[in-house]
């Protein structure tokens, strides 16, 4: 299971982030994932800090309240490459739409071709998302606080950037494989 600490610290390998910042990042990413509301994110943050693994400054702005900002300290960089080296987890399917399908043999054939359009359009709208983002190379953590991604032609290392845009295939591929799917079953299903 992702847990949010790791993800909050793998972003904070790139630079030191704000609460706010991260939350941004959150929200703004296919590849990171996590559904959980934002207090988590600042009690994870709270957490960090307590452990010795994120420091802590405050930032002073003229305008605006100050800012806490996020650094990953040595311990907290063991504590991720330690957590990078642990065994990967098969992907978990869950998948809400198919349980929802299981029972829709009770809709009438209008009404489950309008389901069944419904989750082709919901699919059709992720993969071209996704190819924009692709197209752009926007996919990996930002470099500046308030931008949600930045170009993999920025990314640290050649190697890092092979690596986002593979997580970034793979959801594209994800999201087609649903898109075809549904189509099928839809052509399936025809006059029924």
């Amino acid at each position: 299971m992702i847990s949010i600490e790791y993800a909050i610290l793998g972003l904070l390998s790139w630079r030191p982030l704000a609460g706010y910042d991260i939350k941004k990042m959150f929200a703004g990413s296919v590849v990171l994932y996590w559904s959980g509301n934002n207090n988590q994110i600042y009690t994870t943050l709270v957490k960090l800090h307590e452990d010795g693994l994120v420091s802590r400054e405050i930032e002073l702005q003229e305008d605006s309240p100050s800012r806490k900002i996020y650094n990953i300290t040595p311990k907290g960089q063991v504590e991720l490459k330690k957590w990078l080296l642990t065994e990967p987890e098969p992907p978990q399917l869950k998948n809400s739409f198919l349980v929802q399908l299981a029972w829709a043999d009770q809709l009438t054939p209008g009404e489950l071709d309008t389901l069944l359009g419904k989750y082709e359009a919901e699919m059709q709208m992720q993969v071209s998302m996704l190819q924009i983002q692709e197209k752009q190379k926007n996919i990996s953590p930002s470099g500046t606080p308030r931008e949600a991604y930045i170009n993999v032609a920025l990314a640290r290392t050649p190697r890092e950037a092979v690596i986002w845009n593979m997580i970034q295939s793979n959801w594209i591929a994800f999201y087609e494989n649903e898109l075809n799917w549904v189509r099928e079953l839809r052509k399936q299903l025809g006059g029924q």
